[in-house]
């Protein structure tokens, strides 16, 4: 167990048979890298593998094993691997150069494509993150209102910065994490996702309260859902109250629909923040949203204003190879129907998975919107039936209690085995290139990972949970 796996198990071994080149480079890494790892949900037990190049919906590691890929670069893959259009043109960008440290046309054009696809986005500042995307939001939120606080949901994720390095999957009391002071903490209210009664309670006795951020399909790409019903009752709420809205579509932005969430359901908030598909799988962030708040930024406008103006730098704000892979991507997105391809695969992904589970007696659930699928494996075993889980009406406190780790770890291991790569133990995220093929592979992975796992007793056969659900 020194790894955190048994040390007697099939699958272990299996997959330690498959990578022996991984685990050496693993070895080195540990020597150089706090845990081995560049970014925590990188890390694997027993290690994780190392890839060498990818293609579509495809990678291999460096000991030559093909996987279907659902990590897809974070989801900044929505195109899929190497899409030829945007290789072509980084590479015809890095022919020119790299960085100029001056403005470029490349810069306004990307700008204008996310004005033109993202509705709240009046005027758009670069950044090289969706951490300093969201950053950046908060501070012209507060800046903005003249208020202090910044209103958070409970398990949402915006990125590692000292305002939301908490309260995610640990520290839901709103106590600080490790490094992060506590007047900073003291100044986030974080309350249960989806809570639009407390919001309003909330911002109607206080009025210290610059924003409400969330991800509006719910938090780690709608794991705990948010339904567009909460997002119209927060705009209200908010508008209502002063109180500015932050979408933080990082994930969604440009994947959900060309134009987000927000313009899938008609919600304008009044910033947004971008990053993962926006540059095309480059790296680059963004915020978008009203031109009085970007103003915060403008010279001449504080100026006229009589406002101290929010400085802002960044080497590599709105680079130009990034710039290059972004604007193609954008393009390719605003004039196909990739969104939808994604969203569809993944709605066929997800029925089967169910199937499959439903077929072995396994009563779990893999559920999800869009291009997304997460597992919820039914820890307080309650009675359901795949086919027709509803994550909307899971129980009231699941998004606390599903953290079976270990176990969704050997499940990890086990699909790697059997040549499917997932985003950790989560659940995936599917592209506009994944293919009928690919998903018939991937149930058959499925299928044959669920049995290793009940052969080696960390699944039993409870088929009685899922006939109480009724049919």
């Amino acid at each position: 167990m020194a790894d955190g796996l048994p040390t007697a198990s099939r699958i272990v071994d299996a997959y330690r048979a498959r990578t022996p080149a991984s685990a050496k480079r693993y070895s080195e890494a540990l020597t150089l890298l706090p845990s081995g790892v560049v970014h925590d949900g990188r890390r694997t037990l027993p290690y994780g593998i190392y890839v060498d190049r990818a293609l579509g919906s495809r990678k291999w590691d460096i000991d030559g094993n093909e996987y279907v890929d659902y990590y897809g670069g974070h989801g900044a893959l929505l195109l899929g691997h190497h899409n030829a259009a945007i290789v072509e043109a980084i590479k015809i960008q890095v022919e020119k150069g790299m960085h100029f440290a001056a403005a470029t046309e490349l810069e306004v054009e990307w700008a204008r494509l996310v004005h033109e696809l993202i509705p709240s986005a009046e005027r758009v500042r670069f950044t090289s993150s969706g951490t300093e995307a969201t950053h950046l939001a908060m501070r012209l939120a507060r800046a903005a209102t003249g208020k202090g606080k910044i209103l958070r949901f409970q398990t949402h994720f915006h990125g590692w910065h000292d305002h939301v390095a908490f309260g995610v999957s640990s520290h839901l009391d709103g106590t600080p994490t490790s490094g992060v002071l506590a007047d900073v903490a003291s100044n986030v209210i974080l309350m249960r996702p989806n809570d639009t009664d407390g919001v309003d309670r909330m911002l109607s006795t206080r009025k210290d309260v610059a924003a409400v951020i969330l991800e509006p399909i719910g938090s780690s790409s709608g794991a705990v859902p948010t339904s567009p019903a909460v997002l119209r009752a927060l705009r209200e709420i908010t508008r209502r109250n002063g109180v500015l809205l932050i979408f933080d579509e990082v994930v969604t932005a440009f994947r959900v629909a060309p134009g987000g969430v927000q313009a899938l359901h008609d919600v304008i908030p009044d910033l947004t923040t971008m990053a993962k598909v926006l540059a095309g799988g480059m790296p680059g962030g963004a915020v978008g949203g009203r031109k009085d708040i970007l103003d915060w930024l403008d010279y001449e406008a504080c100026a006229a204003t009589g406002h101290e103006r929010i400085s802002h730098q960044g080497t590599h704000n709105g680079n130009v190879v990034c710039a290059a892979a972004g604007i193609t991507a954008l393009k390719i997105i605003r004039d196909t129907d990739a969104c939808k391809r994604a969203s569809a695969t993944a709605a066929q992904l997800r029925a089967g998975m169910n199937a499959v589970l439903e077929e072995e007696g396994v009563p779990w659930a893999v559920y999800g919107e869009h291009s997304f699928f997460h597992f919820f494996t039914n820890q307080e075993n309650h009675a359901l039936r795949p086919t027709q889980f509803d994550a909307n009406r899971a129980p009231t406190d699941w998004f606390k209690t599903e953290k079976r780790e270990r176990m969704m770890e050997k499940l990890r291991i086990a699909m790697l085995v059997n040549g499917v790569d997932l985003k950790g133990w989560r659940g995936g995220v599917v592209s506009a290139v994944h293919t009928p093929a690919d998903v018939q592979f991937t149930l058959d992975a499925w299928r044959t990972s669920l049995q290793a796992l009940k052969a080696e007793g960390d699944i039993a056969r409870v088929r009685h949970n899922i006939t109480a659900a009724g049919s």
